[in-house]
This record gives C-alpha cells, sequence and structure tokens, in this order.
C-alpha cells in the first residue's frame, strides 16, 4: 500500500502544481518545506502551506519536543522567517542559562526557608464554622436532624417566623 500512495501523492503534485521548497531541517533530522500561493487547474487559489516532513515516519513515534520551539513557530505561522541553525543553538543555549538559574535559586530558596522555620512561629491555628456567604455564617448552623415528625403535625398550626398571620 505504501508504494501506491507514493504513486498517488506524486501524481497529484504534479496536476496541482504545487512546488515544495525545502527550507531547512532540524537536528533531530526533521525536514521542513515551504508550498507558496499558487492556483490549481480548477482556478482555484490554494493558499500557502509549511510542512514538516518529520524523521520518524510512523505517528505513534511523535513525541513531544521532537520539533525545536523556533521551527514549530515557523510552521504556525508565528514568524515569517525560518530559523537558522545558530538561531536554535543559541536559544538552546539560553534554555539551559535559564534552567540552571531557577535550579539554584530553588536550592537557596530552600536553604532560606530551613534557616526561617527557627525564627518564625507557627501559624495561629482559627476554626471557622460556615462559610460567609451562608444565612446563617457565625451563627448556629441549623439542626441536620428533624424536630417535628409527620405523627404531631397538625394543618394550619405553622406560623411563618415574623409574627403576621395573613389570616388576622
Amino acid at each position: 500500500m505504501g508504494w501506491s500512495q507514493d504513486l498517488f501523492r506524486a501524481l497529484w503534485r504534479a496536476l496541482s502544481k504545487e512546488a515544495k521548497e525545502q527550507v531547512g531541517t532540524d537536528l533531530f533530522g526533521n525536514k521542513y518545506y515551504y508550498v507558496p500561493e499558487y492556483r490549481n487547474w480548477r482556478g482555484q487559489t490554494i493558499r500557502e502551506k509549511r510542512i514538516i516532513e518529520t524523521a520518524n515516519k510512523r505517528e505513534v513515534d511523535y513525541e513531544v519536543g521532537d520539533i525545536p520551539t523556533e521551527w514549530e513557530a515557523w510552521i504556525r505561522g508565528k514568524r515569517k522567517t525560518p530559523p537558522t541553525m545558530e538561531e536554535i543553538l543559541k536559544n538552546e543555549k539560553n534554555r539551559e542559562v535559564v534552567k540552571r538559574k531557577s535550579q539554584d535559586l530553588y536550592e537557596e530558596e530552600k536553604l532560606l526557608s530551613k534557616e526561617n522555620e527557627e525564627l518564625l512561629a507557627p501559624p495561629v491555628q482559627t476554626q471557622i464554622k460556615g462559610h460567609a456567604s451562608a444565612p446563617y455564617f457565625g451563627k448556629e448552623e441549623p439542626s441536620v436532624a428533624p424536630t417535628s415528625t409527620g405523627k404531631t403535625f397538625q394543618p394550619g398550626s405553622w406560623m411563618p417566623q415574623g409574627g403576621k398571620n395573613p389570616n388576622q
């Protein structure tokens, strides 16, 4: 099936006048192509495309991070020009410096927090019942247990709080 699919693709490209131009490769062996805007055989304008041909042909072999950030930005149209190898290496070096500095800062903060644990008093524990948006905040919470049973209920005997009876 693989050779027939390749043959079909080759025929399709020949008929559609799609001419892809290789603009670069990355450290992983991925190839990047640019297809400029063109008109197909039916007169339709086909917009430009940016294509990646991965080194791992199987889709399941693809992992996040297999495409450098700079190339991914170019593929997604976030940048106009494809990145150079020097730019990718420079950015990778900067990422390593930032990673090392953040690790050093983390270690320093950990040491400072150990020193400060001895100097600071422990936080005061307060117990708050309920939530500020609840109608009974700060008051006694309503009981979960029922206050009356169906045996003692008399129709018309209940009166709403506030003391006003609508029948009076």
